[in-house]
């Protein structure tokens, strides 16, 4: 019988451990903040930014956020960046992705002050990922590897395979996986006969964003299951990578969609946001 890695309970348990440093930090003069910045009207982007503000707020965080037109240039998104960087009282930035064409994410993003770039994402911090001494981690394998940890799974010896080579997701799952003595391949869309590398995986991790792409004949019996996928199937209903009613049964563990790595993500950027603030101390 299959279990559940629920996402849920163990991010409000992570949310509960932040609240508590929260009120420390605050009992020494030291509000967390964090910037939050949408640029354009992406309702995705909106509704991430929405549910990061109010996890904030659970919390004790204090998030400003700063609502930028779809026609803002470059010029202008650096220039609120690069004061930001400079506002003591800002501990993280976040600029939500995807931008707008003409803004180049890879500018943007590098123009963030490392000890600040609360989603990991800056060069400095992922080759801090790399070597193993990191003060950030990025969200989602952050949040997945404590999932793992929760439930006790362990990772190491084991074989994992990750599917999407994202800077986002994938790369930085697999250093992450590596990191705690897993053995990792990395698959994507150029891979070939994919279904044999999955169905030697231990622990299988789909980031495709494809719903229903993976099925019960790529799956190892008694393998754990990650879902990074957040779709919507034919119906309109939000889904997965995983077609979790057929895979489910031969998993030992497997997150659902919604409910498992969602929540995580967003408890992540709020240690982030923390550990940010406790430098600052």
């Amino acid at each position: 019988m299959y279990k559940i890695l629920d996402g849920k309970t163990t991010a409000a348990e992570v949310k509960a451990k932040v609240a508590e440093d929260v009120v420390e930090l605050k009992e020494c003069g030291v509000t967390p903040g964090l910037a939050v910045i949408i640029v354009g009207n992406d309702p995705a982007s909106r509704v991430y930014v929405d549910n990061k503000e109010k996890d904030c707020a659970q919390v004790g965080i204090r998030s400003t956020e700063y609502a930028l037109l779809e026609t803002t240039s470059q010029e202008e998104l650096l220039s609120l960046i690069h004061k930001l960087n400079n506002d003591p009282e800002v501990d993280g930035i976040l600029c939500q992705l995807p931008l707008p064409l003409g803004l180049d994410e890879k500018t943007v993003i590098g123009a963030i002050t490392p000890e600040k770039d609360v989603d990991c994402f800056h060069p400095e911090n992922v080759g801090h990922v790399m070597q193993g001494d990191y003060t950030f981690l990025p969200c989602t394998p952050a949040g997945i590897m404590k999932l793992l940890e929760r439930e006790c799974v362990d990772v190491s010896g084991k074989h994992c395979v990750v599917i999407g080579r994202s800077n986002i997701v994938g790369k930085p799952m697999a250093m992450l996986m590596l990191n705690a003595s897993a053995t990792v391949t990395v698959c994507h869309s150029k891979t070939r006969n994919l279904a044999d590398y999955t169905r030697c995986a231990d622990i299988l991790v789909s980031a495709v964003g494809k719903a229903g792409f993976i099925t019960a004949d790529m799956v190892k019996p008694g393998s754990v299951v990650i879902d990074v996928g957040m779709n919507r199937n034919s119906q309109g209903k939000l889904c997965g990578d995983v077609d979790f009613e057929n895979v489910a049964p031969l998993c030992s563990y497997i997150t659902p969609v919604p409910g498992g790595v969602g929540p995580m993500t967003r408890a992540e950027l709020l240690v982030n946001t923390v550990s940010a603030a406790k430098k600052r101390k």
